[in-house]
């Protein structure tokens, strides 16, 4: 009797990345990670971009800031290393924190991943603070859901608006 191979497929995982630059060509940054992404991301949504001031990193020139959600069968880590990548090809730097940046590239959620590690954190462990974030995302996939509270964006969104009033 010939025994059974178990086939596994790897499954896709909805991954959001979060997109940013204060420095130089901001929009070509974007649009170069946008289209570095698309490589890596099936079925990319990208969501419109808008300007936003810098916070609580001092004077600095304003965002242009936006997300991409697609789907890959990529380890976090792999996605960051990918991510860093990207960034690298664009001239970030990281003299110091909070420094002003040619292209930022946050990995927010990989489905319902959670995890703490060296290189990865998930979800991000700021996003749900961040209008900027949440804003973009809800424009494009308001019903992805927060693995740790089990709320949608659309509302994380709606209670961060809540607290600003």
């Amino acid at each position: 009797m010939q025994g059974k191979t178990e086939v596994v497929t790897p499954r896709l995982r909805d991954v959001v990345v979060a997109l940013g630059s204060n420095q130089g060509d901001r929009q070509g940054h974007l649009e170069y990670a946008v289209s570095a992404l698309e490589e890596h991301l099936a079925g990319m949504r990208v969501s419109p971009l808008s300007e936003t001031v810098a916070e609580a990193v001092g004077q600095q020139p304003d965002f242009l800031n936006g997300v991409v959600v697609g789907l890959t069968e990529l380890s976090p880590e792999n996605v960051m290393n990918i991510l860093l990548g990207i960034e690298r090809e664009r001239g970030r730097i990281r003299p110091y924190a909070g420094a002003p940046r040619t292209l930022d590239l946050d990995l927010i959620l990989m489905g319902a991943c959670v995890c703490e590690n060296a290189s990865v954190q998930l979800p991000h462990p700021r996003f749900r603070q961040r209008r900027f974030v949440l804003e973009p995302l809800v424009a494009i996939a308001p019903t992805l859901v927060d693995p740790i509270t089990g709320l949608t964006m659309a509302e994380l969104l709606s209670a961060l608006t809540s607290e600003a009033r």
